[in-house]
């Protein structure tokens, strides 16, 4: 099964729907997080790529200095308070105030919670939820100071509705869908719009590392994981055109929702 082809390479050269704002997307080094630092550069942003994968992270910064774009990468564990803080305040030092954050970075270990192990537990909720909590602390400051913003937290349609074998990380993406309600209700006075995103089964290193921790061959995996009325798997592009939606004027009247991109799966749910 094929994707739609990712968006045409290269910056604009004016007119992006993000000209002249400063966007930091967490869990930037690969998949989803790649994919909207790369859009979001495209349009117009300077972009800090933020990621504890310091290779694929700088190849991404890289790779939008080359479309003529800036870009800039720092490495940061998005679950210490320490390194959040760091990451935003280089940020603002090198490139501006932020207009817009992505809060990407997230882990998966399928298991029920009789087998899951506490670390794995303590894990999922430091990098799907508390670095959430933690780059939004860091950053609303200088957004507001900037006259206002789009926060954007990638959640899951495992966030609005269960699955097997993935106990955690459905506590951790449902945690995810109503902080960002409860954020909406409390920034918006400040001009800050607070959405997330809840994209079904998409092809990337986490996805293909599930069928690892399941013991399934990729290729079934996959399969199963097209059985939506669409026929495909999404693609990271798919996502970041939809991060892209909320990042922008577009939505300007959009706060507190979560957008589902799952090719229609969760439809009849």
């Amino acid at each position: 099964m094929t994707h739609p082809k990712a968006e045409a390479q290269g910056r604009r050269p004016g007119g992006g729907t993000l000209d002249g704002r400063v966007a930091i997307v967490t869990g930037a080094a690969s998949g989803i997080g790649s994919a909207i630092a790369l859009l979001f550069a495209r349009e117009g942003a300077a972009v800090a790529v933020v990621d504890l994968d310091e290779e694929g992270g700088t190849a991404v910064a890289r790779r939008i200095a080359r479309e003529g774009g800036r870009a800039i990468f720092e490495k940061a564990d998005v679950s210490s308070a320490d390194d959040c803080e760091r990451a935003v305040g280089s940020t603002i030092q090198k490139l501006g105030d932020p207009r817009v954050l992505a809060n990407n970075a997230g882990i998966i270990r399928r298991a029920t919670v009789v087998d899951l192990p506490e670390a794995d537990w303590d894990r999922t909720m430091a990098v799907n939820v508390k670095s959430v909590y933690l780059m939004c602390r860091a950053t609303i400051p200088a957004m507001a100071r900037a006259g206002g913003g789009s926060i954007i937290k990638t959640a899951s349609t495992w966030g609005i509705e269960g699955g097997p074998k993935a106990a955690a990380y459905c506590a951790s993406k449902g945690a995810v869908v109503l902080l960002t309600k409860a954020m909406a209700i409390d920034h918006g006075p400040q001009r800050i719009r607070v959405n997330c995103l809840c994209p079904g089964d998409t092809d990337t290193p986490m996805l293909r590392g599930e069928a690892a921790q399941l013991g399934a061959p990729e290729d079934r995996f996959l399969a199963e994981s097209a059985a939506n009325p669409l026929g495909r798997v999404g693609a990271p592009e798919d996502v970041a055109r939809a991060a892209l939606y909320l990042a922008s004027d577009a939505s300007s009247f959009v706060s507190g929702t979560s957008l589902v991109i799952d090719g229609g799966f969760t439809a009849g749910s």
